[in-house]
């Protein structure tokens, strides 16, 4: 008990700044998000009014949650819960992974295997210690809905909803590091996993029925496939349910034990997926700085790319569906439409938008990871055996920056290709395919930012490479995507590039955004590498 007390205090210490950035990160938008809906939607008639359009426009649902009435702690939670649920996802996968397969891969678990605490009571540390984190997001949680008034049991629901898929996902993260055998593909592969149960919760929302009084709906079987759903089935403050909780537990528990199974049967740093032996000679297509990043990279920039086009697909083939949707008020419905159609687009077109939006998120941590790359090989000592060829510093950080641009655009054109396809194949022809085109390239200057600003940020910082690149992409999705919702003031919203990724609108598009994006990259990335000619390369 001792030794399982001393290796939770080492994570708690190691995780000290993390966690509380998490906890209050996450209860903060709780806070702001009911803080918003007092100041914003303060009677009945105005929450009624925004919920019948909200349901008349799927779109909204997909990135919202399921309306489950009026009242005010229902709305917030309608608002604000499958974001809060997606947060602690990450945080959860993200810390399962940085105890368990980044430090066998360092081979700090391999030292600690070698005392008394042998290989399963490290595991037992980094579980307690993920359920004390996420227990300490429901609390965070209850406590800024609470701090504004509303009702405590539904604000206990909401928190226990939100800490619950923290400890299903922290199931999730254990057992994805069994499997993968670099901490970089398991945090990739667990993090695409919440991202995907955010989205497929999302489907269900949009796809679900309608109430009779237009402020609730009933939700689409998919939401029933995410563990977000799951915990949206609590309907907090609206019926206070539990009984879905056990479900979202009981795939921790599974994962757990799939973990625990696995761990004991396999060997110290190995991994069910294990990788391949190298060849004894590197190919000549491999005798690049550029292709080394690209053999380096290549597995992150496929997944990336697959879940654009996964998008991509879905954007498609939902359109029709999404299109078909109606209100019990058939008058907001036929508004809705007649004012999407006077600014020439269509409730296709607005769905393609918001999934793409997304993809255009996927396209920027691709690029961001590019560079973490750079401070990855550098912190490994890699980089000065790379550089003690005849190969300068500049063509190194040069080669990522051209092969993050590259996976921009792949992503980003995956997705597209995946909607046209599917559009295209469904006879769907409410969205133009230039239209489509434009939605797609919209997406590419915000992420751009995402690949210049952290390489500057490698060249100026080494050190703090990571967690800025993160925190910036964290940052800018929350004031440019959730920003509105939490009444977030706009001047603040404005520093975030996703607020500026124009909106194709015909000949009426406002592209000046976009110029002035790709600009701020082109000079992020110019600094960098004019910056780069003079900087020591080390472990630093």
């Amino acid at each position: 008990m001792g030794v399982l007390l001393v290796l939770w205090g080492q994570r708690l210490r190691r995780d000290r700044w993390q966690l509380v950035s998490w906890v209050v990160a996450i209860g903060a938008f709780a806070l702001f998000a009911a803080a918003a809906v007092t100041q914003t939607y303060g009677n009945a008639a105005s929450r009624t009014e925004i919920l019948q359009v909200a349901i008349a426009t799927p779109a909204i649902l997909m990135l919202r949650g399921l309306p489950r009435g009026a009242d005010q702690g229902a709305f917030t939670f309608f608002l604000i819960y499958a974001f809060l649920a997606l947060l602690a996802g990450l945080m959860s996968t993200f810390l399962a992974v940085r105890h368990t397969r980044a430090d066998e891969e360092t081979g700090a678990a391999e030292l600690i295997a070698a005392t008394p605490a042998g290989r399963l009571l490290p595991y037992t540390a980094t579980l307690l210690h993920g359920i004390t984190a996420n227990i300490l997001v429901a609390l965070a949680v209850f406590a800024g809905f609470a701090a504004q008034g509303l009702d405590p049991q539904g604000s206990l629901t909401a928190g226990a909803a939100t800490g619950a898929v923290g400890l299903a996902f922290l199931g999730v993260g254990l057992l994805v590091a069994q499997f993968m055998g670099t901490s970089r593909g398991a945090n990739g592969a667990s993090a695409a996993l919440v991202v995907l149960a955010y989205v497929v919760r999302g489907i269900g929302d949009a796809t679900g029925t309608p109430g009779a009084d237009g402020t609730t709906m009933t939700e689409g079987a998919a939401s029933w496939f995410s563990p977000i759903g799951w915990g949206q089935q609590t309907f907090a403050y609206s019926g206070n349910r539990t009984w879905p909780l056990l479900l979202v537990v009981a795939l921790g528990v599974a994962c757990l034990a799939a973990a625990w199974l696995i761990l004991g049967a396999r060997d110290a740093g190995a991994s069910v997926w294990d990788t391949r032996p190298g060849r004894p000679g590197a190919r000549a297509s491999l005798r690049s700085p550029a292709a080394l990043a690209l053999r380096l990279q290549s597995g992150s920039i496929i997944g990336w790319g697959l879940s654009g086009l996964a998008l991509g697909l879905l954007a498609g083939s939902l359109g029709k569906a999404i299109a078909a949707v109606d209100t019990p008020d058939t008058n907001i419905t036929a508004v809705l439409r007649a004012m999407l159609q006077s600014q020439g687009t269509s409730l296709t077109q607005l769905m393609v938008s918001v999934l793409f939006m997304m993809a255009g998120v996927l396209a920027a941590a691709c690029a961001l990871q590019a560079v973490i790359r750079l401070r990855q090989e550098e912190a490994a000592g890699t980089a000065e055996l790379l550089l003690s060829a005849p190969v300068g510093r500049v063509r190194w950080l040069a080669g990522y920056l051209v092969l993050g641009a590259a996976a921009v655009v792949l992503v980003v054109g995956l997705a597209a290709v995946g909607a046209w396809a599917t559009l295209t194949g469904t006879g769907d022809g409410s969205m133009p395919a230039d239209a489509l085109w434009q939605t797609a390239v919209a997406q590419l200057p915000a992420a751009m930012i995402y690949l210049a600003v952290p390489a500057l940020v490698f060249v100026l910082w080494p050190s703090a490479t990571v967690a800025a690149s993160w925190g910036l992409l964290a940052l800018g999705v929350m004031l440019g995507i959730f920003g509105g919702m939490l009444g977030i003031d706009q001047s603040l919203r404005d520093l975030s590039p996703f607020t500026h990724t124009p909106v194709p609108r015909g000949d009426a598009t406002d592209w000046s955004g976009a110029w002035w994006m790709l600009a701020i990259a082109a000079v992020a990335g110019a600094l960098a590498v004019a910056v780069m000619r003079r900087r020591e390369v080390g472990s630093a």
